[in-house]
């Protein structure tokens, strides 16, 4: 079984795939971390984010385990990750690594943007997780915070502002919903209420709903 979970940052896709994953016994990757890493990897070589060739290279080379998790979640790195992101060469390099991961034997759930529309679009499940941006802001906000980063609530929404409208106009597998998405809107929701609804949802689609 192949579950694809795609949204925008700080909807809460990657805690509810985590629980989907440990849920159904599936291992899971969080596709947003190989951006991360690839950026993590151009910057290290002392070249910007936006280096075509040097981001191209670090995609077709990238070792996951070579990076600090930590280093990856920060909000810098994010931010470098949505401009490696946004290149075709890239998101090329980067599209067999995930498939082969959706492909093992007894499946797999996936997170990131593209997930649905590019990656898997023959999932078993689909979902399109989403909430309002000042939500989305606010749980960033606190995510950095806790880490010891700045939080402060204006930088933040202007960062996941900038995040949505870069990822959105992107030429490559642009984030989107696919037609045969459900989406969960986890506004009002908190984890628990999302990861029961996230089930809910699951189930009803391998029930044939």
């Amino acid at each position: 079984m192949i579950i694809a979970i795609d949204g925008p940052a700080a909807s809460g896709k990657g805690t509810i795939a985590r629980r989907l994953a440990a849920h159904y016994g599936l291992p899971h990757l969080d596709t947003g971390l190989i951006y991360r890493a690839t950026a993590a990897a151009v910057i290290a070589a002392g070249k910007l984010p936006s280096d075509v060739e040097a981001a191209t290279d670090a995609a077709r080379h990238l070792d996951l385990a070579r990076f600090d998790e930590g280093l990856l979640r920060s909000a810098a790195m994010g931010e470098a990750a949505s401009v490696v992101a946004a290149i075709p060469e890239v998101r090329a390099a980067l599209v067999e690594f995930q498939r082969k991961f959706a492909t093992q034997a007894g499946g797999a759930v996936l997170d990131g943007r593209d997930i649905g529309t590019a990656i898997c679009p023959d999932a078993d499940v689909k979902l399109f997780i989403t909430a309002q941006t000042e939500t989305r802001a606010d749980r960033r906000a606190r995510e950095l915070q806790s880490r010891g980063e700045n939080g402060d609530h204006e930088v933040v929404l202007a960062d996941i502002r900038k995040r949505d409208e870069r990822d959105s106009a992107r030429s490559s597998a642009p984030l989107k919903k696919a037609d045969d998405a459900a989406t969960l809107d986890t506004t009002q929701l908190g984890i628990e209420a999302a990861i029961a609804a996230a089930i809910q949802i699951v189930e009803e689609k391998l029930q044939g709903g």
